[in-house]
Parts: C-alpha cells; sequence; structure tokens
C-alpha cells in the first residue's frame, strides 16, 4: 500500500488508542468498577489496524472475543464503546452487549462474538450476501489461532472455496488458545500450512508489523473483489496480558513476554516513522498526551450517561411468534 504521511501517523494514533483504551479497561476491571470480564489485546493493534487500513469503504470486518482493538481499528467511537462496556444506553448495543457483543453496520463493523470462532459463520454469511447481491466489496473474518480448531471454521472455509466468496480470513495467532500453547494442538507449524489443503491461498506476516499486515490484506482484497475466491492471512503475534482478567499467565515463561514486548509493534513503528522523518520524539509524546485525554473523555462520558433500563432488556430482541 502506498501511504502518505498523514495516514502513516493515522496508522501509529490508532494502535495507540487501541493500547491505552485496553490499558484503561485493565484498570476499570481489576477495580471493580465495570462488572463480568472482558479479554483485552495488548500486543496485537498493529493486527487489527492493518487489516482496517486495507480496506475500503462499504467493506466489512467482524471482531473476536478479543475484539475492542477490531471496533476501533474500523472507526469505533471510544465514548460510545466505553458507555457500552459500563451498561450505559447510550452504548453500541445500549448497554446490552458489554465488552464481548458490540456492533455497528454504519461503518461495516458486524460485530464481535464471546464464542470462540462464534463470529466466523457470521462473516461468511456476509461475504454470501455480497456475492448473491454483486456487491463489489468484501468481508474480514477476523478470528484467533484457538478457533482454527473449530469445527465451524472448516466447514465455513470449505464454502468460501467452493462458492469463491469474497472473504478474507485474518487469524491473529498469539500462539496461546487460552492457556494451550499451539504446539500443543496443531501439528504443524503454521494454522496455515493446515487450511492450505482447502485450495485457498494462505500468507503468514508479521503481525506486529502493520505495514506487512496491511499490504497483505490489500492484495487478498484485490484478490477477492475480481472473483477469485477467500484468502487467509495469518498475523504472528502475541498478547501482553492474560487470557482474560486475573490469568497469572503460568503457562509462559517471563522470558518469553519479555521477547516479544521486546517487539511492541506501536514502539517500533513509532521508532520508524521518526527514523523516516515522519515524526519526531516530541510528535509520538504529544500525541500520546491527545490519545490519553481522549480515553479519560471517553471514561467520563461513560459515567455520566443513564444506566441501560432493565424494564427493556428485550427491546430490539428478536423472538419467533408462535410455539410454546
Amino acid at each position: 500500500m502506498n501511504l502518505d504521511n498523514q495516514q502513516l501517523v493515522g496508522l501509529y494514533r490508532r494502535m495507540l488508542l487501541i493500547r491505552r483504551f485496553e490499558e484503561k479497561l485493565h484498570d476499570l476491571f481489576l477495580g471493580g468498577e465495570v462488572a463480568g470480564t472482558c479479554h483485552l489485546c495488548i500486543g496485537q493493534e498493529a493486527a487489527a489496524v492493518g487489516v482496517a487500513a486495507a480496506l475500503e469503504p462499504g467493506d466489512w470486518m467482524n471482531g473476536t472475543h478479543r475484539g475492542h482493538g477490531h471496533f476501533l481499528a474500523k472507526g469505533g467511537d471510544p465514548k460510545l464503546m466505553m458507555a457500552e462496556i459500563f451498561g450505559r444506553e447510550s452504548g453500541y448495543s445500549r448497554g446490552r452487549g458489554g465488552s464481548q457483543h458490540m456492533a455497528c453496520f454504519a461503518i461495516g463493523f458486524l460485530g464481535s462474538n464471546g464464542i470462540t470462532g462464534g463470529g466466523i459463520p457470521t462473516a461468511t454469511g456476509a461475504a454470501l450476501a455480497l456475492k448473491q447481491r454483486n456487491d463489489p466489496h468484501v468481508v474480514v473474518g477476523m478470528m484467533g489461532d484457538g478457533a482454527a480448531n473449530q469445527g465451524v471454521f472448516h466447514e465455513c472455509l470449505n464454502m468460501a472455496v467452493i462458492w469463491q466468496l469474497p472473504i478474507l480470513y485474518v487469524c491473529e495467532n498469539n500462539l496461546y488458545a487460552m492457556s494451550t500453547a499451539l504446539a500443543d494442538s496443531c501439528a504443524v507449524r503454521h494454522v496455515a500450512d493446515r487450511v492450505r489443503g482447502f485450495g485457498v491461498v494462505t500468507k503468514v506476516v508479521d503481525g506486529n508489523d502493520v505495514l506487512a499486515v496491511a499490504d497483505a490484506v490489500s492484495e487478498a482484497g484485490r484478490r477477492a473483489r475480481a472473483g477469485k475466491g477467500p484468502a487467509f492471512i495469518e498475523c504472528l503475534t502475541y498478547r501482553f496480558c492474560g487470557h482474560s482478567r486475573g490469568d497469572p499467565c503460568v503457562y509462559r515463561t517471563r522470558d518469553e513476554e519479555n521477547g516479544w514486548k521486546a517487539r511492541c509493534p506501536i514502539a517500533i513503528f513509532g521508532r520508524k516513522l521518526v527514523s523516516d522523518g515522519v515524526l519526531t520524539a516530541d510528535d509520538l509524546a504529544r500525541i500520546d498526551v491527545e490519545v490519553t485525554a481522549e480515553i479519560a473523555a471517553a471514561e467520563a462520558f461513560a459515567r455520566s450517561a443513564p444506566v441501560a433500563d432493565v424494564n427493556a432488556l428485550t427491546d430490539d430482541v428478536f423472538q419467533a411468534e408462535g410455539g410454546d
């Protein structure tokens, strides 16, 4: 992809926005100010932002249970997202979806899903709808390496290849499905090695390199728009945090964690922008201050918004007529 300096700075700012949003949620959940649980994507920001950067207006994208970053990357409003997580009426799902179930069709975000692999059939169905309508856009179905072991993924992938659907399956391979290492659940080195057997085009990229991700998605998108079917892109990355809140990560070594933290996608890209003369160190500090203020404003908005009305919980919920 050919990106100008303004676009490059936008990628950096969006990755930092995701990082600061997730860090704030970490503090809120551990402090007991927000109920339930959450799954953070700290360390995986480049994959989400790189994917969204390569999409065109009218393209669709979904998120996983670790989906805040996907939503923000697609253009989600941190104020409305924070309000949703706080259970406020002004949230994206009117306070009823919480951390894992937010969507916004207006910006082409199909929603996240609390079930591992649960968003894959949704994305595949959306791609089928696009093809049936002769719509020239594409769908990105985000997934983790753990979802690659779900039967629904293989069923959907097979249909997508047979029907030549305009869908890109993007796997954020962070090496662990909860606490299970990929090597303990997959007999080959890369998930892409298994997927290739379906006859789908695959690519493995550095998931901590936002530009590498964007280039891979852009190339696959052009192919899908030309009617040449789906692609599978495996982004090698790492979550710096636990699977969910309170996870002590006893299944990983501190040396492994520190090795990946030294490859922080935001720090790497920031240094690149400075070395290329796009930004200065002072610019990076200024952006951080601005983003931190934006997150503080989102929290303040959420705290002051009206709480979702429990008497209206079934509003907007589909209910089949008839039956017992």
